[in-house]
């Protein structure tokens, strides 16, 4: 029997202690050979606080894992009763395998993201936004530019009647 993807909702914030314990049983019940992949997708995100650059994981599935199993009645009772699986993706009765490109795709947006972190918060040209910190604060105004790289924005705010731009860090405003 051929090996497929399926997609196992979890309680969100237990993807790890779920996939832990999968791996786990499967060893204990030595159906290791039936289940040789647990995925939890993931990306990397980067976000300035304080002039410092700060990396860190999060997913993008929050509440979803992927297993790559020999979908047998054996592991399905093993992945049904394991602590924090809430149910199998599916249609119907009988959970439904991920097609080839959906996994690649998967797989390939995984892998991007780690190598090129994404700004955990995105800023666009002609937002409204209000300044959160600084001698501005309380301030709404637009977004005139936006520099990814550097973690900072220019914002345009009205100071006594005039629109004066000031130069803010991503961290120092938040969407209106």
């Amino acid at each position: 029997m051929a090996k497929y993807w399926y997609v196992i909702h979890t309680l969100t914030g237990e993807e790890e202690k779920v996939k832990a314990r999968l791996l786990k049983q499967s060893q204990f019940k030595k159906l290791e050979d039936k289940m040789s992949q647990v995925l939890i997708p993931t990306e990397v995100v980067s976000e300035v606080k304080g002039g410092k650059k700060k990396i860190s994981e999060r997913k993008f599935f929050p509440g979803y894992i992927l297993v790559e199993m020999e979908l047998t009645d054996e592991v399905w009772y093993l992945v049904k009763n394991t602590t924090g699986v809430t149910s199998f993706v599916s249609y119907g009765s009988k959970p439904t395998p991920l097609l080839e490109e959906e996994v690649a795709s998967i797989l390939k947006h995984t892998q991007e993201r780690k190598e090129k972190p994404i700004p955990k918060v995105v800023f666009e040209t002609g937002e409204g936004v209000k300044v959160t910190d600084g001698p501005f604060t309380n301030f709404n105004g637009n977004i005139e530019e936006v520099n990814p790289i550097k973690g900072k924005v220019k914002v345009s705010v009205m100071i006594f009647g005039r629109p004066t731009p000031l130069e803010l860090e991503y961290w120092q405003i938040e969407k209106l």
